[in-house]
């Protein structure tokens, strides 16, 4: 890929229309990062020393803080040394790195999503049969499955990406690098790159939000099923929380990725949302919807002689 490009590093010009705000940028978001990073360190803390939060459920949700803390990670910190003043500079390796594990990451969160919504729906339309049908072996199997998916998603993506040539400029209109920012740059055809992305990103999206979708249908089916007002309230309650962070994680996805002629500012507003709100949302959208996940995480703090949760 290297031989092929003239260009060695990229300058990342960073948020569109801020200029003169950095400091203020800097101050907003460093605690939105540091939110994300202690949000769900603690989650993921309170699943593995709480043993009643050793089930499928939670060990997919710590799963999930762990994808979490690491896509975020991939964007945020580069951002944040921008924003004090540092250089904008990316090397074409980093680059590279940085586009591979940001659709990783974010691939496998869809692919999580799926199978945490397969998990609900086992739990609630078989129950007596779910500790046999989510053995530790399964569950291990389908969290190494989501990696190995992942890992090919984004290996197609980013090897369409840097195939191409780039011969200058190399201003990339954004605050990281990515497919929208980085095929305008290249010095070659990019309608197959441009082509192939789309229908990756939006097949891999479509048959997840399917599976997810299938998956509530018969839960909600199953729920109205049950003849206890107070067991329907208890099941929509476990279910909402996932819910919730589906529609967070798939809006912005929509709106960068799955539209033919996206507006450059909308989709990085979207981008700041999806890298530094959404996974600072999930641990709170878990805990304070979860009393089993804030017994665990009071009983923690306790220990620790912190503030319990309230």
């Amino acid at each position: 890929m290297k031989n092929r490009s003239e260009v060695t590093e990229f300058i990342l010009l960073g948020i569109p229309h801020t200029e003169g705000l950095e400091t203020l940028l800097f101050v907003l978001f460093l605690p939105f990062y540091a939110c994300t990073l202690l949000g769900n360190m603690s989650i993921l803390v309170t699943i593995l020393s709480a043993n009643r939060l050793h089930t499928p459920m939670y060990f997919f949700l710590g799963n999930l803080s762990v994808f979490d803390m690491s896509f975020s990670s991939v964007t945020c910190p580069k951002m944040l040394l921008y924003l004090m003043g540092l250089s904008p500079l990316i090397s074409y390796k980093d680059c590279v790195s940085q586009l591979f594990f940001f659709h990783f990451l974010g691939s496998i969160e869809c692919f999580l999503y799926t199978v945490m919504a397969y998990d609900r729906f086992t739990a609630i339309c078989h129950p007596l049969r779910y500790s046999v049908i989510m053995n530790p072996r399964v569950c291990m199997a389908l969290a190494v499955g989501t990696w190995l998916l992942g890992c090919v998603h984004s290996s197609i993506l980013t090897l369409l990406t840097f195939t191409l040539p780039y011969c200058g400029p190399n201003e990339v209109a954004h605050f990281f690098c990515d497919i929208p920012a980085l095929l305008p740059l290249a010095c070659a055809d990019t309608s197959l790159a441009q082509r192939v992305s789309f229908t990756n990103v939006g097949l891999v999206s479509l048959v997840c939000f399917l599976l997810i979708l299938v998956s509530y249908t018969r839960i909600t089916i199953s729920i109205l099923q049950i003849p206890s007002t107070e067991g329907r309230r208890r099941a929509f309650s476990t279910c909402s929380a996932h819910l919730i962070a589906i529609l967070c994680a798939y809006g912005p996805i929509i709106t960068v990725y799955l539209q033919p002629t996206p507006n450059p500012m909308l989709g990085t507003v979207v981008q700041i949302l999806m890298n530094l709100v959404g996974p600072m949302l999930n641990p709170l959208i878990y805990t304070l919807r979860n009393k089993e996940v804030k017994t665990a995480l009071n009983k923690v703090l306790h220990r620790t002689n912190h503030v319990p949760v309230i």
